[in-house]
């Protein structure tokens, strides 16, 4: 069958990927493919792949078979996936976490973008790049130094590969959006972090015992909104509580 939209999304199997995979598979017009590490299967409109995005090299030689050749009338690309890491400070942290979570925040969404930019370049279609970010690349958070940083890499990519593609009228358009803070297993794991490790842990802990936390569906909504209107958005950093 030939599918007007195409969608790969990171990070697939809970959460925001999970959502937004649920919500964008409901619309037959558009081919969802989901990867994560749990096998996610594939029915209909929607293809599981299995990958683990901290394996590098993996990703490297299935870059292929993740971005499918059709003409499409839109195609995006959400780079979702995304891990806290070790919540403790420095001098803390094992040297397997450090390397991990920028394999994960950074390394492999730069892949993504880096093959979907040049698969999709002469495309004649609505190009998009969603890389979901987070309010903490702006912010000090002690226990955070990777996953902060690694959001704040994020931020600065998605914004030179913006200019990039405007310098040569290419047609992509790239956001890295904050979603907030959702109820998600993310949370779960901030939650159970030590005080020592992470001085705002009670306020961390607020959110979920007063009801603060977004749910994942009403996120996924809020990024099926900036997809379908995104000539409506100025710049690329973006804030699901903003719109």
């Amino acid at each position: 069958m030939d599918y007007k939209n195409c969608y790969i999304i990171t990070g697939a199997s809970k959460g925001l990927g999970k959502a937004l995979s649920d919500q964008l598979k409901a619309n037959e017009n558009n081919l969802v493919i989901g990867i994560a590490r749990s096998v996610l299967k594939s029915k209909k409109n929607f293809t599981g792949i299995s990958l683990d995005l901290g394996d590098v090299e993996l990703l490297i030689k299935k870059l292929d078979e993740i971005l499918p050749d059709a003409p499409f009338k839109k195609v995006v690309l959400i780079n979702n996936a995304g891990w806290i890491g070790q919540i403790d400070h420095t001098g803390y942290i094992s040297a397997q976490s450090i390397r991990d979570i920028y394999q994960i925040n950074v390394i492999a969404p730069a892949l993504l973008m880096n093959a979907f930019m040049k698969k999709y370049d002469q495309l004649p279609a609505e190009k998009l790049i969603i890389n979901i970010s987070s309010g903490a690349a702006g912010k000090v958070t002690d226990g955070w130094s990777g996953y902060s940083a690694s959001k704040a890499a994020l931020n600065q990519m998605t914004a030179i590969a913006q200019q990039e593609s405007d310098l040569r009228n290419r047609g992509f358009r790239l956001f890295a959006l904050s979603p907030g803070i959702i109820d998600t297993p993310m949370q779960e794991t901030i939650r159970s972090a030590s005080e020592e490790s992470f001085s705002s842990l009670s306020k961390f802990k607020s959110f979920k015992s007063e009801g603060a936390l977004s749910t994942p569906e009403e996120v996924a909504l809020k990024v099926q909104f900036l997809m379908d209107n995104h000539q409506e958005f100025n710049g690329v950093l973006q804030d699901v509580r903003k719109f």
